[in-house]
């Protein structure tokens, strides 16, 4: 209790004995405006502590409506993940045509999975390209950014050439769903599984040894737009399911669908390389 109210009850206890002292001399009528300023007195003192007590009780009920919430939405995130995911999307191979051809052709398969005819050639042809020449000079290299195009020669690895990021594929891909296209590079893998849930393959950057790399793996090079980080074991995949212990992917350099690597290699690989994610939303 603060000094003040402390102040105030004294205060209204020796008014309220004056008022007794009264009150036994002139007759028991003034003993009601006695008792009356009595509770007064009382519910002035009390308020406050009233008014905390209902705050007391407005909290504690916002927290149990907030975690009720929370469990609402946990349940339903968790409803909305499948626990095994295999779906059947189509196969392309990029060789022999596109030995550099990854990602382009990675991103066939993710189009004609949501109903595009269109083909890997007719997307390398598309894609957009960085043509910044290979040079080198005082020991070190300048080249393309791959984040602003394809850097290098796509169809023959006797010439300089590395692939492509995200930001040129999800532009080739909106050109033919224009209103569906979702780039999801960033997220963590829960967001994929979402969408994989509903029937959606994954494009994604990874590495060919699908584990995380070494730091001696990777090299700098300058580029129009600032130097960058790249290893020449990039590469490009659809991701077609996961499920406790795997991911599941088809890949352009193999000839069955669905080749599996553990989930966790997997993922720190797919992390080592920026998340890089884009997938189409079903109808």
């Amino acid at each position: 209790m603060s000094s003040s109210l402390i102040l105030l009850l004294a205060l209204i206890v020796l008014l309220l004995g004056a008022i007794t002292i009264y009150l036994l001399r002139t007759g028991w009528k003034m003993i009601v405006v006695a008792f009356c300023l009595a509770m007064l007195a009382l519910v002035m003192l009390r308020q406050h502590e009233f008014k905390a007590a209902i705050n007391r009780w407005k909290q504690l009920d916002f927290m149990k409506e907030e975690a009720s919430l929370r469990r609402v939405v946990s349940t339903f995130i968790e409803e909305d993940i499948k626990p095994f995911v295999l779906l059947d999307a189509p196969l392309i191979s990029q060789l022999p045509e596109l030995p550099r051809g990854c990602e382009v052709t990675s991103l066939a398969m993710l189009l004609q999975d949501a109903g595009v005819k269109v083909d890997k050639i007719t997307l390398a042809k598309q894609v957009k390209k960085d043509p910044t020449p290979f040079q080198r000079r005082n020991g070190k290299v300048y080249f393309g950014n791959p984040h602003d195009g394809f850097v290098g020669d796509m169809y023959s690895l006797t010439t300089p050439g590395l692939g492509v990021y995200h930001e040129p594929i999800e532009q080739l891909a909106k050109k033919y769903l224009p209103h569906r296209i979702v780039n999801l590079t960033g997220s963590d893998f829960s967001e994929l599984q979402k969408y994989l849930s509903q029937g959606s393959p994954i494009w994604i950057i990874t590495n060919s040894t699908f584990k995380k790399l070494p730091a001696s793996a990777f090299r700098e090079w300058d580029t129009p737009s600032g130097p960058i980080q790249i290893t020449y074991y990039e590469h490009s995949v659809v991701i077609t399911g996961y499920d406790k212990d795997y991911i599941y992917f088809n890949d352009p350099l193999k000839k069955t669908k669905n080749q599996k690597a553990p989930k966790a290699e997997f993922l720190d690989a797919w992390v080592q390389m920026g998340r890089q994610a884009i997938t189409y939303q079903s109808d």
